[in-house]
């Protein structure tokens, strides 16, 4: 299906469809506790179960999930993964998350990332809505969302339980 095997370009990134070649790069992110303290899911405990974790995104249609790695132009570097996911054609709306490995953080690169998607997501999805279900306690993607133009919403004392925590 077209509607998410683009490739996105910005002046430093480019946004390619994640393959199962991206486990060693995004394990990066994935397998960093650190990195997944505001995530879905636990850590992955290797490369391999960070295979897993893409083989099920990909196993999801495109029409309702889709996941980009996000790619450095000059070095080739995988330094995080960018996606949409929870869409509603009907309702003209989806939810988009992201994930940058450590090294890549605090460099614009999240911004860049999620400016070319929410573009896409807009102009060739059709979408009314963009949400970005964010932890409370993750200062740094809230402050992303706000300078992107998301809004707050409702009240969220959490919205994961991880692991029993």
């Amino acid at each position: 299906m077209a509607i998410a095997s683009r490739v996105l370009e910005t002046a430093r990134i480019q946004l390619r469809p994640l393959t199962l070649d991206d486990a060693a790069g995004l394990h990066a992110a994935y397998g960093d506790a650190q990195v997944m303290r505001f995530w879905d899911g636990p850590p992955t405990a290797d490369i391999a179960e960070t295979a897993q974790r893409i083989g099920r995104s990909l196993a999801v249609s495109r029409k309702w999930h889709a996941a980009w790695g996000v790619v450095l132009k000059d070095t080739g570097e995988l330094a995080g993964m960018v996606n949409y996911h929870t869409r509603e054609p009907w309702n003209h709306r989806l939810t988009v998350g992201w994930i940058l490995a450590r090294p890549y953080w605090r460099q614009g690169l999240a911004r860049e990332a999620m400016a070319a998607l929410l573009d896409h997501c807009f102009t060739r999805l059709d979408t009314h809505r963009v949400e970005a279900e964010i932890e409370p306690e993750n200062t740094a993607s809230i402050r992303l969302a706000e300078r992107l133009g998301f809004q707050r919403e409702g009240v969220l004392r959490d919205r994961l339980l991880v692991a029993g925590s």
